[in-house]
């Protein structure tokens, strides 16, 4: 296992999902779960062993009353996660990205946003496309300076399917929000600080530091009165754009726009759109 640097203490026991591509260790000490996506040579890019493996371990956290919050971060220094696994996508129809988009939120997305207990983004390298969404799904992000941020979606003929055209503009505003989404482009640690997007800049050799010092803050508030705090927040976006982004995002599965941009990403060259 790949593991970000002193992310795991040695002396506590680490728990694996059943494919390894996730690890869990509570530290009871500082009251915080650490949950690492280990996919280093991918970039830790999200695939349904990813979300599963996510999703089943949010589960564990949530009926463990000693903890208090929960750390995401990706193995190794190159990628919190660099988007999604497009191999495993490329082919879909309609109603199979439709599915993909739709599940994908109720299994892992949404329950992120929904967690009674503050979850943090530790943003250790590239957050792109859906891990980038992952990041916007946690109530905390903390970035090195390295990082770098953004939703190419756009430029393989697709759109953000895992929330990002709903959860970018109500953290950055419309205006910048449809910059980054219709551009494509990467933004750096302290342009995403700037924007709000992200909750503190550190280097490298403080991430991991800051990251603990933040997490432990939550063992002064009430568990309830977080749990609240975060429902009511969040109940001040309820609305219907996600079921709108799932159809947008499926419906352009079955344009020879996407199959020219995937063929692109792959084949390394600028994808020729008509």
């Amino acid at each position: 296992m790949t593991q970000t640097p002193s992310f795991f203490d040695a002396s506590k026991q680490i728990i694996s999902s059943i494919n390894s591509d996730v690890y869990l260790q509570y530290d009871l000490s500082i009251a915080t779960a650490k949950i690492l996506i280990n996919r280093p040579k991918q970039l830790n890019a999200l695939n349904k062993s990813v979300i599963s493996g996510l999703s089943h371990f949010l589960e564990d956290v949530s009926k463990n009353s000693n903890i208090r919050s929960v750390i995401i971060t990706g193995s190794g220094t190159k990628a919190f996660v660099a988007g999604a696994d497009i191999k495993e996508f490329k082919d879909y129809s309609f109603k199979e990205a439709e599915m993909l988009s739709s599940l994908g939120k109720k299994q892992l997305f949404d329950k992120i946003i929904n967690f009674p207990k503050p979850v943090i983004a530790m943003i250790n390298g590239f957050a792109l496309g859906g891990g980038l969404e992952l990041a916007l799904a946690c109530h905390i992000r903390i970035i090195t300076t390295s990082a770098k941020l953004g939703l190419p979606e756009c430029s393989l003929g697709l759109i953000p399917g895992y929330g990002g055209t709903q959860k970018l503009p109500q953290i950055i505003g419309k205006n910048l929000a449809m910059e980054m989404i219709l551009t494509g482009k990467m933004i750096t640690a302290d342009e995403a600080y700037r924007m709000g997007l992200v909750n503190r800049v550190v280097s490298e050799k403080k991430l991991f530091d800051a990251t603990i010092s933040f997490s432990k803050i939550f063992q002064t508030s009430s568990p309830q009165a977080m749990a609240a705090a975060i429902k009511s927040i969040n109940s001040c976006y309820l609305q219907d754009g996600d079921s709108c982004e799932t159809k947008e995002f499926a419906k352009l599965f079955e344009t020879d726009n996407f199959k020219e941009g995937v063929a692109a990403f792959f084949e390394k060259r600028q994808a020729n759109f008509s």
